[in-house]
């Protein structure tokens, strides 16, 4: 499944949805990643206070993946349905 992440605050959620999901507590991750259930807490609470580096390791326990793409414009998906080139 995909989730678009607009802000930060979005990330929040869905970082504990995903730690549950997974059967994990806070105390288990924290322990996967060598930090405290504190410290996991403060990230699920405030992403944003988070290196990315430790958010792309939390998704690697989560089994989750960021990706990123390019956001296609209303004028270019018309293009692309008439056929035009650039």
């Amino acid at each position: 499944m995909e989730y678009k992440i607009a802000i930060a605050q979005q990330l929040s959620s869905l970082l504990k949805n995903m730690r549950k999901q997974s059967g994990l507590t806070q105390r288990d991750l924290g322990e996967r990643l060598g930090v405290s259930q504190r410290r996991v807490a403060a990230i699920e609470a405030n992403p944003e206070s988070a290196r990315f580096e430790r958010i792309l390791q939390i998704l690697s326990e989560l089994d989750a993946d960021i990706v990123i793409r390019e956001r296609i414009s209303v004028a270019t998906m018309e293009s692309q349905s008439r056929g035009d080139a650039w």
